[in-house]
């Protein structure tokens, strides 16, 4: 049986812990019109208006696929750009956002819960997710389990390892810990293992092959790989499912010219998913277009998931 949850498990555990700070930009930025990101630099001499530039996707398992699947996009962004575009293959959410923070990383998608850190630390400026046809978006996190695992409820995980992505990762970490904790009493480390994959597609996999008794995941990743027959239904059971998060948001480092980033959002909006390798992966998981989003109003759930486990954004 699936248990479905909506925001009173993270305003409950908001209640029992300690608050964290309100959200800030690091020091370097500047935020004068109130809308959480970092504001572009006024001053020239801090512009930036590279001979190339550097596109990075969410850490996966395979990076190259992914590079094949972005390289009609990027072919286009380059076209309306004028300016040659890269793929940078990723191998964390941690390298990803130091990347942007020293400038080797100019346009990028963000998983859902490490987004907050870019904003904060890298000067990530998301304006943009993919979404349906029809205009909606997100994705859930799906606690999991394989058949006969012994393991018929969340419950049942206490005193067995549970296998989460990385402690950036929304639906990976972040939300399944305050869920778990507010719903279940249940805390890694005092009622279960905590493991780490790195990468939904590896917890996933990793629970296909019971390597893993229990894993939390992001149910979009899960739908294209049982699209692309990397596992099949029956290897996975799902024991809990989420209120509906907003996906990867995809944005630009701060300090690139004005004009440069509107080129860059104009090349995202103005893209022909039809035929595209972009729209033969993303389907699997029901998207077809890039629609407008601000961090400061479709992250304000995941900002409160933060809150509530006492998420401090240390740019240090």
């Amino acid at each position: 049986m699936t248990i479905r949850t909506t925001l009173a498990a993270v305003a409950a555990l908001a209640l029992a812990s300690p608050a964290a700070a309100e959200f800030a930009l690091d020091e370097r930025f500047t935020d004068a019109d109130g809308d959480l990101v970092a504001d572009i630099p006024t001053d020239e001499s801090q512009l930036v208006d590279p001979d190339t530039l550097i596109f990075a996707y969410t850490p996966v398992e395979d990076p190259a696929v992914y590079a094949e699947v972005w390289q009609g996009f990027l072919d286009h962004m380059s076209e309306v750009t004028g300016t040659q575009v890269q793929f940078f293959p990723v191998q964390s959410n941690a390298a990803q956002i130091e990347a942007m923070r020293a400038g080797r990383l100019h346009v990028a998608g963000f998983n859902t819960g490490s987004n907050p850190l870019a904003v904060a630390c890298a000067g990530f400026r998301p304006f943009t997710m993919m979404a349906a046809e029809d205009g909606s978006f997100g994705y859930e996190m799906e606690i999991i389990t394989y058949p006969d695992s012994g393991i018929a409820e969340v419950a049942d995980i206490a005193g067995q390892k549970m296998a989460f992505t990385s402690e950036t990762s929304n639906s990976g970490f972040k939300a399944p810990s305050a869920i778990l904790a507010a719903d279940f009493g249940m805390k890694a480390g005092e009622d279960f293992e905590p493991v780490f994959s790195g990468a939904h597609d590896n917890s996933i996999l990793g629970v296909a092959n019971k390597d893993y008794p229990a894993a939390a995941i992001a149910n979009s990743v899960k739908g294209r790989m049982i699209e692309r027959e990397v596992v099949t239904e029956d290897q996975l059971v799902t024991l809990y499912t989420s209120q509906t998060f907003p996906t990867t948001g995809y944005g630009i480092a701060h300090n690139l010219t004005p004009d440069l980033q509107q080129k860059i959002q104009d090349a995202f909006f103005s893209f022909d998913w039809e035929g595209s390798a972009l729209e033969e992966e993303f389907s699997k998981s029901g998207e077809a277009k890039f629609i407008p989003i601000t961090f400061q109003k479709d992250w304000e759930v995941i900002r409160k998931i933060d809150d509530a486990n006492g998420v401090v954004y240390d740019c240090n």
